[in-house]
């Protein structure tokens, strides 16, 4: 009997802290969907006038409208959605009403489109502050020689059209032009990997307890055939 009882206590054991980290990761979705329901309910609250020294944590995602002029220069990012395609985000410049020089995501347009003239627009803008994380090791440099740019980085788009690193993603537009389509912010790029995790660690408990049904079952059997032996 002793033999049985160092591979069923790690067996058990095992599996107990296994099943713990897969309904960690449980209570882990639960508190993700939350957050994300709050982002989702602020992203798509009333606008607000455009605050005077906007906070990248605090004030990330606020709705706000602006009204003011683009300016004919564009910074033009690459990205591939899965309803449009390949393609480029136009980032301009943007002179409000007030005087103030920010950055505008207008939206999309199609490879085809890229260099196609789009001059100085008035508008007035719906949409969300964004200071969006898009570089990792994996990120390409930014090619500004060639007007080809792979991550919005605020600070250096900021500094290349000469506006304050402010930078508003458009949801709504008067006047723009109809070949850009925006595209707006969501949560959807926000990472939600926690059932997959979950899933896992139950997957991996399973195979313990089955890894351990089969090494009891070996010991029980080498058990069976020394007692059949010894008859």
């Amino acid at each position: 009997m002793r033999r049985y009882l160092a591979p069923l206590a790690i067996g058990l054991v095992g599996a107990a802290i296994l099943i713990w980290l897969g309904v960690w990761q449980l209570q882990r979705l639960e508190w993700k969907e939350a957050i994300l329901e709050e982002i989702d309910q602020r992203i798509a609250a009333d606008p607000v006038p455009l605050p005077a020294t906007p906070d990248p944590e605090q004030d990330r995602f606020l709705p706000v409208e602006v009204s003011g002029r683009t300016d004919p220069r564009e910074l033009h990012v690459l990205v591939s959605t899965r309803q449009l395609g390949a393609g480029f985000r136009i980032i301009t410049g943007f002179t409000t009403e007030e005087g103030r020089r920010i950055l505008l995501d207008r939206g999309f347009v199609a490879a085809d489109r890229k260099d196609a003239g789009r001059p100085a627009a008035t508008l007035m803008i719906t949409g969300n502050l964004h200071w969006p994380d898009e570089r990792d090791r994996y990120t390409p440099e930014n090619d500004p020689a060639t007007n080809y740019w792979y991550a919005r980085e605020v600070d250096v788009m900021a500094d290349e059209l000469g506006t304050e690193p402010i930078l508003v993603i458009a949801r709504m537009s008067s006047g723009s032009d109809a070949s850009i389509t925006p595209l707006p912010v969501d949560s959807s790029g926000i990472p939600n990997d926690h059932l997959g995790y979950a899933v896992t660690w139950f997957g991996l408990a399973l195979v313990w307890l089955g890894m351990t049904a089969l090494q009891l079952w070996r010991i029980s059997r080498g058990d069976r055939r020394s007692a059949d032996g010894k008859g």
